[in-house]
C-alpha cells in the first residue's frame, strides 16, 4: 500500500542518513524521497513515498521516525486533503518534421519546452505522479533519450 509521509527535521548533517536508516531496518521500500528547505531557517521538509503492507506498519514507521534525533514532526498525509507534486525533465527525439505534432501532444499536460536541439527537445512537466506517468506514456513513441523525475513533494491543505 502506497503511503505519503512528510517530516520536518532540523537541517543538520546525518539527519537524512538516520531517517532513511529507520526505513532500511524495517525493510520498507522507498518509492521516492524529496528533501528541501522550508520557510524556517535550519528546518527541512522530507517527503517520502513508501510501500507498506498495512496501516499498522505505517504507524510503526512513523513512531520510530518521530523518536529520531533532529526530527521535529512526522505525519502520514495520504488520507488527509493534501497537495503533491512531482517534476520531470524529459528529453525526447524531435526531428523538425515531428515537432508540431509533439507540441500538440504535450499541450494538454501544460508541459513546457525548456530546451530545443537539432534532433531533440527537453520538456518540463509538473503534476501528480499519475500525470507524470501518463505524460511519459504519451511521449514514449517519439523516443525518450533521457528522463529525470524528482519524486513527490507535498503537504496538507488548509490552515494547518
Amino acid at each position: 500500500m502506497r503511503r505519503i509521509i512528510t517530516a520536518t527535521v532540523n537541517n543538520n548533517s546525518g539527519v537524512l542518513n538516520r531517517f532513511s536508516g529507520v526505513l532500511t531496518r524495517r525493510q520498507v521500500n522507498i518509492d521516492s524521497i524529496s528533501v528541501g528547505p522550508t520557510e524556517q531557517e535550519n528546518v527541512s521538509r522530507i517527503t517520502i513515498v513508501v510501500q507498506v503492507a498495512d496501516l499498522n506498519e505505517s504507524e510503526q514507521v512513523i513512531k520510530q521516525l518521530n523518536k529520531q534525533i533532529d526530527v521535529i514532526k512526522v505525519s502520514d498525509i495520504t488520507d488527509e486533503p493534501h497537495l503533491e507534486r512531482e517534476l520531470a525533465l524529459v528529453k525526447v527525439n524531435a526531428p523538425a518534421a515531428a515537432r508540431a505534432e509533439l507540441f500538440s501532444m504535450i499541450d494538454p499536460f501544460r508541459a513546457n519546452v525548456i530546451d530545443v536541439g537539432t534532433r531533440s527537445v527537453v520538456i518540463q512537466v509538473t503534476g501528480t505522479s499519475e500525470k507524470i506517468s501518463a505524460f511519459v506514456d504519451v511521449v514514449a513513441p517519439y523516443g525518450i533519450k533521457q528522463l529525470a523525475r524528482t519524486g513527490v513533494t507535498g503537504f496538507t491543505r488548509g490552515n494547518n
